[in-house]
């Protein structure tokens, strides 16, 4: 057996958990999936558990988030030797400890750890090949039919669900929202608003459509569309669009082309991360009408993605470097902190995440971007692709599957492979598939199989 072989064996998914329901089954698949399963249903769960006397099964997925904590470290510090994760798992740690201190409520401090569960499921994949979790994918494309069915049919019911308020931990919530953007109902299905349902469309779409023919993709890609248009989200629309034009593009090519084009879209996205300072810088100061097609986007511009610095150098000036710690300027700032009165809305996943980690996080972005180089898994890199783009006027923090997705495509990062070249190691260059890996014919968005030898 050769050195490649056993290299590509260990980077296999450990911790296989069997379940009667599901088969064997990996500890973090089915982590993401209660939460994927909750997440997409949540108003309608929440009304139900809650009428039931059952609202504790609830937190059944931040459980699973906690054990992922325990398997992230075997995983990626252990196994992998990931300085990286190490100084990860300490930095997030250190700043639940700072995020305590500015906020000064230990409700808000335990709102904020239960935040930050799920980056340890994302990260768990940090080894994995994502075709090979097959029955992961098929609860994707049920989420994906089930997400537009749920939106068209709230536009002919309504659901009990809507505008139900009950109590929990002292804070009055929604099961499901009933929202308008100027004259149209933002219509959310079964998730409690429009945001949360557009996103499951989006990544349904995005996971489900690689394995699919052109046609499937050009029909579902429309329905998807629709869909995305009576939940009124503006942004949704325009990254699904951007990512079937890719798609079709891709297919296009030769095949040997289409793998190095998808990865290089994917690293390329992260220019996004610069978007908010280029629009602040060029159109700063600007004013349209409530009613404008691009309000929204003018309100970020001038008022959540630059009021909370504004706020930091008030409130703790070397939160510029460290951050503010873990929760502030997210929902238990809003809702458990006695700084309630600071807190905006920031729209922009990386512009909240710098807040909370201060320049830590850009060092850890750095080393993703080259990790994404490294990359052979073809559903991290689509996600990275549409994920980047859709973050640019969404938080991901809320729902909770946002950061989970969003920790799933930095899990490369923490990789055995990329472990040993961030320290020190040379890849090498002359790498094939295990050969039971290139019989699946994982193709890069429907075509290519991708090569190790294609890699960094």
């Amino acid at each position: 057996m050769t050195t490649t072989t056993l290299a590509l064996r260990r980077t296999m998914p450990l911790l296989r958990l069997p379940l009667l329901m599901w088969g064997a089954f990996s500890l973090e698949a089915v982590a993401m999936a209660t939460y994927f399963l909750r997440d997409d249903f949540s108003a309608a769960a929440r009304y139900y558990l809650y009428i039931a006397h059952l609202s504790s099964i609830w937190f059944i997925p931040d459980a699973f988030g906690l054990i992922c904590l325990f398997l992230f470290i075997h995983r990626c510090i252990i196994q992998n030797r990931s300085i990286i994760a190490l100084v990860v798992l300490v930095w997030i740690f250190l700043s639940l400890g700072i995020g305590y201190l500015f906020l000064g409520n230990f409700t808000a401090f335990a709102s904020s750890f239960k935040m930050i569960l799920p980056v340890f499921i994302g990260f768990s994949f940090c080894d994995s090949d994502t075709a090979a979790y097959k029955k992961l994918l098929l609860l994707m494309s049920i989420l994906f039919y089930a997400s537009i069915f749920g939106v068209v049919l709230s536009a002919h019911w309504k659901a009990p669900w809507l505008n139900y308020t009950y109590e929990a931990f002292g804070v009055k919530r929604q099961a499901g929202r009933l929202w308008w953007a100027g004259s149209e109902q933002r219509l959310s299905g079964f998730c409690e608003d429009s945001t949360v349902v557009s996103l499951f469309i989006l990544v349904g779409f995005v996971m489900t459509s690689i394995r699919k023919n052109v046609w499937w993709c050009l029909i579902c890609g429309g329905l998807a569309l629709y869909a995305l248009k009576l939940t009124t989200s503006k942004t949704t629309m325009g990254v699904l669009a951007m990512y079937l034009i890719a798609l079709l593009v891709i297919r296009a090519m030769p095949e040997k082309m289409r793998f190095p084009t998808l990865r290089m879209l994917a690293a390329w996205s992260y220019a996004t991360i610069l978007v908010p300072i280029f629009l602040i810088l060029v159109f700063g100061g600007t004013s349209v009408g409530q009613k404008a097609f691009l309000f929204s986007l003018v309100d970020r511009i001038n008022n959540s993605w630059q009021k909370p610095f504004v706020f930091m150098s008030q409130l703790m000036p070397i939160g510029y470097i460290t951050g503010c710690g873990v929760g502030c300027f997210n929902y238990p700032m809003n809702q458990f902190s006695n700084l309630t009165s600071y807190w905006v809305p920031v729209d922009n996943f990386y512009l909240v995440t710098f807040l909370m980690f201060g320049l830590p996080f850009v060092v850890f972005m750095f080393f993703v971007i080259r990790a994404t180089l490294l990359t052979t898994d073809i559903y991290k890199l689509s996600l990275t692709f549409v994920l980047n783009i859709f973050s640019i006027t969404v938080a991901d923090y809320g729902p909770a599957s946002g950061l989970l997705l969003m920790s799933f495509i930095f899990s490369g990062v923490f990789s055995r492979r990329a472990s040993f070249v961030f320290q020190g190691g040379k890849p090498k260059r002359r790498l094939t598939l295990h050969p039971t890996i290139a019989a699946q014919g994982v193709p890069a968005m429907g075509g290519a199989t991708p090569r190790l030898n294609e890699s960094g």
